[in-house]
């Protein structure tokens, strides 16, 4: 359950939207493209950030680059 714990831990990372052109959903409803997220939490596919809406989204790593 520790998705109910993600709006309180630190994050893991920071990352840049780089694009919001999905094929299949409407992301560019929960992300701004330029901006800044961090990443409360990362699989092999998907990074889980708190989104423009204020929840914690999960969305396909190819729509950010890694700050470092």
């Amino acid at each position: 359950m520790i998705h109910k714990t993600w709006h309180k831990t630190t994050p893991v990372k920071k990352v840049k939207c780089v694009h919001t052109n999905a094929a299949k959903y409407m992301v560019n409803r929960a992300l701004s493209e330029g901006k800044e997220y961090d990443v409360q939490n990362e699989t092999e596919e998907f990074y889980f950030v708190i989104d423009n809406t204020g929840k914690v989204g999960g969305y396909y790593k190819e729509y950010f680059e890694a700050i470092s």
